[in-house]
């Protein structure tokens, strides 16, 4: 890998676990110390490189440049020093060099150490997402804009506010407790999985998927998996679902990046290996007899996986989302059993139902009738893939409808 490549595809691995161990060090009240360390560790990477060469090892230099910049830090900072080595070396002499461990383990600790910081409820959910892909997977302000569809000042404003907010509440960085894990599992899985739907379902106009965003979100959900204190059925669940989606990655745009439905998509192209995948965590999630949303939508998710075409098929699926809704309500999820409504048992029947809907703001409640209304009644499948059209975002989705809308013109 070329020096270029090399250094932002590091920053993106690396940065998060050294920042993640420094933070767990120093406390959350000076994560800025911690990123400044470690900011300055690549800036001298960056200009070192470039005129020596890469060294023979590139991470192991970077962590000792971030060590080393830690201990200088602490030995000029004297405020610093007496106010968090006190902390550090509470059980050592003051003779004592202070340790910066950045082995595997301690990193992994460290990182689900700061999932469960990241993820505290004191903060909004869009708060928490921000700060999740700022500290956890290592990206920019510019970076989390560009996904969010809004500008970096508000992004910046936003991840300072939660962070003096984790500030405020004096939240610890430590290992969580067992009855923690059990009170605030739920609102760290919720963050992960709207991470993982941003980048699967991104809100952003010209980028229908963010395979980045999702692969991240996998990542820290499989943390939560190797830790065993917090191995639990609904981490196993989430990570499955997310598997099953990321499957059909490759299948769902084409070589212009125009989205392809799922009916339409190249099956040869789903993988087989992140389906097994999905199918070994959905049965360890399995123990148990709590069911949550994680667990039916893995399950719809994996009869999604199984190429024929069958009755069975969206007989299941059908009811899978009528427990989901009885579970947690969202008209999303409703608009979408009205698919399997109709794959199952036709479509007459689904028009009935999504018409109760009455989501009438958004595009892919008129997508949906204008499929359904196909062949039934062609004049209205126009009328509402062109409500659709209208009311759509990206440019996927628009060229999308664009073109169902010529097909329906060709029935006529």
């Amino acid at each position: 890998m070329k020096q270029t490549e090399l250094i932002p595809h590091l920053f993106r691995t690396e940065y998060r676990k050294i920042v993640s161990v420094l933070c767990k060090l120093f406390g959350i009240e000076h994560i800025e110390v911690a990123e400044d360390i470690v900011s300055d560790t690549f800036l001298l990477a960056s200009e070192l490189w470039g005129l020596k060469g890469l060294p023979e090892n590139p991470t192991a230099w970077l962590y000792t440049v971030a060590k080393n910049k830690t201990k200088d830090y602490l030995k000029r900072n004297s405020l610093f020093a007496q106010t968090i080595s006190k902390g550090i070396k509470r059980n050592a002499t003051i003779s004592e060099e202070i340790e910066i461990d950045l082995s595997v383990k301690n990193i992994n600790d460290s990182q689900l150490a700061m999932i469960f910081v990241v993820c505290n409820p004191c903060n909004p959910p869009e708060a928490q997402i921000g700060l999740a892909l700022n500290l956890l997977c290592g990206f920019g302000v510019d970076e989390i804009a560009y996904a969010f569809l809004t500008n970096k000042n508000v992004i910046y404003k936003r991840l300072q506010r939660a962070k003096e907010k984790l500030r405020t509440e004096k939240i610890k960085i430590e290992q969580p407790t067992l009855s923690e894990i059990n009170d605030r599992l739920s609102p760290v899985l919720m963050t992960l999985y709207l991470l993982f739907n941003e980048g699967y379902y991104s809100s952003n106009q010209d980028v229908t998927l963010r395979k980045d965003l999702c692969l991240e979100a996998m990542r820290l959900t499989y943390l939560l998996i190797e830790n065993e204190q917090t191995n639990k059925p609904f981490s196993n669940a989430l990570l499955s679902l997310m598997c099953f989606h990321s499957s059909r990655f490759d299948s769902r745009l084409n070589e212009n990046g125009e989205t392809i439905l799922y009916q339409d998509q190249d099956t040869d192209l789903w993988n087989q290996e992140l389906i097994a995948k999905g199918e070994y965590f959905l049965n360890q999630a399995s123990q148990g007899n709590k069911i949550s949303k994680y667990h039916l939508e893995a399950g719809i998710a994996y009869w999604h996986t199984i190429k024929t075409d069958t009755k069975e098929k969206w007989g299941n699926i059908l009811q899978l989302y009528n427990q989901l809704l009885l579970i947690e309500y969202s008209p999303i999820a409703a608009l979408n059993r009205t698919y399997a409504l109709a794959k199952a048992n036709g479509k007459k029947e689904a028009i009935i139902e999504a018409e109760k809907i009455k989501l009438t703001d958004n595009h892919l409640y008129h997508s949906l009738l204008g499929e359904l209304y196909t062949d039934i009644d062609n004049t209205k499948a126009i009328s509402h893939f062109q409500n659709a059209l209208t009311l759509a975002k990206s440019t996927t989705d628009k060229m999308l409808i664009s073109n169902k809308i010529l097909e329906c013109r060709q029935l006529i």
